[in-house]
């Protein structure tokens, strides 16, 4: 190598280790898991053998996994790209002219509930809404009476939960966002005659597009591996009707013992994030 590529590195080489020990490691070696019938306890968990393409075919064959992937793509699409995206953006438009204890007031609520820990933050929902939760005694209160949300309605509650819980980062990425929009062009096209809905679409929107792909983009690949949240509500439950992705991954790797099989779906996981990413980079690169 020369000179100036080893001076490049030089800087780069503890990120690089790091990465290549936390990231890069463990992928491949989930990888090399995926190949094999490793588990948790028995002669497969001292003494692996490698099985080939075993799991994948295992894997592509079970309507379990198909159903988790439907299931975190509705999750996905209605707490994060619907939820959260559009939640937050409405949230910064509202309060971009108002006075600072407004804005200061409604960014302190939203901001708290992101700041909590993740399990604490699910607690907090848990208490809301299951049966003798604070939900119920209010509609009960109301003689609305009341129901086991996280029964009746779980896919809902861990939608309704995330987006709770995750609003607050595209407020504030969509507050910066729209600091920096010229107040010239918005209040020419005021003077043009255009309303407030349609300064928005055409004006202000397009100004901050790439705000908006780079908010979707990390709000998704954060969604589509969630467990903590998912997991103390509802445990993938009932009868899998939350079970993403990320929890049949557990299910599979530590309730049933199949270390090898859970590796398996969670290099599925693993490449759909990875496709999200290429489709959104190509996006943000396309607005270059």
């Amino acid at each position: 190598m020369t000179a100036r590529v080893w001076r490049w590195l030089a800087p780069m080489a503890p990120a690089l280790l790091l990465l290549g020990l936390f990231v890069i490691g463990p992928i491949l070696w989930s990888g090399y898991v995926s190949f094999t019938n490793a588990a948790l306890s028995g002669v497969a968990a001292t003494n692996p053998e490698f099985v080939g393409l075993e799991n994948y075919l295992r894997l592509f064959a079970d309507p379990a996994m198909w159903h988790s992937v439907w299931l975190t793509v509705v999750f996905t699409a209605g707490s994060a790209v619907i939820g959260q995206n559009c939640l937050g953006m409405l949230i910064a438009v509202l309060t971009q002219h108002r006075n600072r204890w407004l804005r200061t007031t409604v960014g302190t609520i939203v901001v708290s509930a992101w700041v909590l820990p993740e399990l604490v933050a699910a607690f907090a929902i848990y208490a809301f809404l299951n049966t003798d939760g604070t939900l119920n005694n209010l509609l009960t209160a109301l003689g609305l009476g009341g129901q086991d949300w996280l029964y009746s309605a779980p896919m809902m509650a861990v939608i309704l939960g995330n987006i709770w819980r995750g609003t607050a980062f595209s407020m504030l990425v969509y507050q910066a966002s729209l600091s920096e929009v010229p107040t010239d062009l918005v209040e020419a096209a005021e003077v043009d005659g255009a309303g407030v809905f349609r300064r928005f679409w055409h004006v202000t929107l397009p100004i901050i597009r790439r705000s908006v792909l780079t908010n979707l983009m990390l709000i998704t690949l954060q969604t589509i591996g969630l467990f903590t949240l998912i997991y103390v509500l509802t445990a993938g439950g009932p009868n899998a009707a939350t079970q993403t992705l990320p929890l049949l991954m557990y299910d599979s790797a530590f309730e049933l013992d199949e270390i090898g099989y859970g590796a398996t779906i969670s290099l599925v996981l693993l490449v759909i994030g990875g496709l999200f990413a290429v489709v959104y980079a190509k996006s943000l690169r396309d607005e270059v």
